[in-house]
């Protein structure tokens, strides 16, 4: 579970419920019209930006930004420099079987068990990590679209709330609804660009880069095993993806 993401979205909205209750009831926030031209709204415009696979595909991206299991470099490495002793050891074969942190590394090392071209091994390996890139692009695609479309949504919502206020002058109980609408659509395409979408889709991206560098390492770590590099190379090697201040550890 990510704690940053949990933290940072549940103080947010737990700020803004604060203000709408020291500034009254939050039933006065509360408009349905408003909720669908926002949040319905938005939606189907982003839908509209995507074919329908990459919208259905969103709901099993999303939860990344929330909870996402990775498999830390530094740990990998140690992983890696494992399985390069044993091939060493005992040939590419006694890998078949070796429990790994990942599916992606074990179809790696399954490729090497089948004795596979290098060549073929590589593109492989990067067919499915460009693939994997693709989903994590769709789900932020979508939440970018919301956070572009939420605002302008809202602003919409505030000009057919102004034309039923203006409608409807000479009947002073109409207004009190019209300006409801008007102001609300704008605080929701707010709420929901700002607190809610920009903040996921970013975190996807910050989920696709730290993937992306998994994966890589993976695909240099198998290659070299492949080729029969000295595990302690393959170490110095992949060390070069850490930060300057977790290379000596270890």
């Amino acid at each position: 579970m990510d704690i940053a993401m949990l933290v940072g979205l549940i103080g947010a909205i737990g700020m803004i419920l604060m203000a709408m209750l020291l500034g009254g009831s939050l039933t006065i926030f509360i408009n349905i019209p408003s909720v669908l031209i926002v949040f319905a709204g938005s939606t189907f415009v982003a839908l509209s930006k995507m074919t329908l696979e990459q919208f259905l595909g969103v709901g099993k991206v999303v939860g990344k930004a929330f909870s996402f299991t990775i498999v830390k470099p530094e740990d990998l490495i140690t992983e890696i420099v494992e399985l390069a002793d044993g091939a060493r050891k005992g040939g590419l074969l006694s890998l078949e079987g070796k429990e790994t942190s990942s599916d992606f590394l074990s179809k790696g090392i399954q490729l090497l068990v089948d004795g596979h071209d290098p060549d073929v091994v590589k593109a492989l390996l990067n067919k499915d990590k460009s693939m994997t890139s693709t989903r994590h692009a769709d789900g932020s695609l979508f939440f970018r679209a919301v956070a572009d479309v939420g605002p302008a949504m809202g602003m919409i919502g505030t000009l057919i709330g102004l034309v039923g206020m203006l409608a409807n002058m000479d009947d002073p109980k109409t207004i009190g609804p019209a300006m409801a609408v008007a102001l609300l659509t704008t605080l929701y395409g707010s709420f929901l660009a700002t607190v809610i979408c920009i903040p996921i889709a970013d975190k996807l991206a910050v989920r696709a880069s730290q993937e992306e560098i998994i994966q890589k390492m993976a695909i240099d770590g198998l290659l070299s095993i492949q080729a029969g590099q000295n595990p302690r190379i393959i170490e110095s090697m992949l060390k070069s993806y850490l930060p300057s201040n977790l290379r000596a550890v270890g």
